[in-house]
């Protein structure tokens, strides 16, 4: 939840994120913040690391926004009510689960208790239907492997 507020406030956005306000905004702040802009060394250095921050901030907001979210719903519900969980970490109130399908989600706001719950339950895959799949922020962070 940190790194969202962080962003949001790099980005200047308060309330839901609005693709096309962030691209327009993503596109002034690089322009402004391009590291060619800078002659002076150190200058350009910090210009560098807002620039890969604004570039990482993009993304992972893209990655959020509802429009977003609603464009993959189809792909989530398969991946989330069809395949098995078989991977999970948990720091710090996110929760990364990785499916059979080979996609990873990132959850946000899981609490140390709530991934008890999780990892012990009967059933990964239904605990994490009826409380965790559906009910966090979430935003996918791995694709699965195509095989040919």
């Amino acid at each position: 939840m940190k790194r969202i507020k962080e962003y949001k406030k790099l980005f200047n956005i308060e309330g839901q994120i609005d693709l096309k306000e962030l691209k327009t905004t993503y596109r002034n702040l690089v322009k402004e913040y391009h590291p060619d802009k800078f002659l002076d060394e150190t200058a350009k250095q910090e210009a560098e690391e807002i620039s890969t921050k604004i570039i990482d901030g993009y993304h992972f907001l893209v990655s959020i926004a509802p429009e977003t979210k609603v464009a993959n719903l189809e792909e989530y519900k398969i991946t989330t009510s069809e395949c098995q969980v078989v991977d999970w970490r948990h720091k710090s109130m996110l929760l990364e689960v990785t499916f059979s399908d080979g996609n990873t989600y990132e959850y946000f706001g899981v609490s140390k208790i709530l991934f008890g719950k999780f990892i012990n339950a009967k059933s990964m895959n239904n605990f994490g239907r009826r409380n965790i799949f559906n009910s966090f922020l979430y935003r996918k962070i791995k694709k699965a492997a195509v095989t040919v």
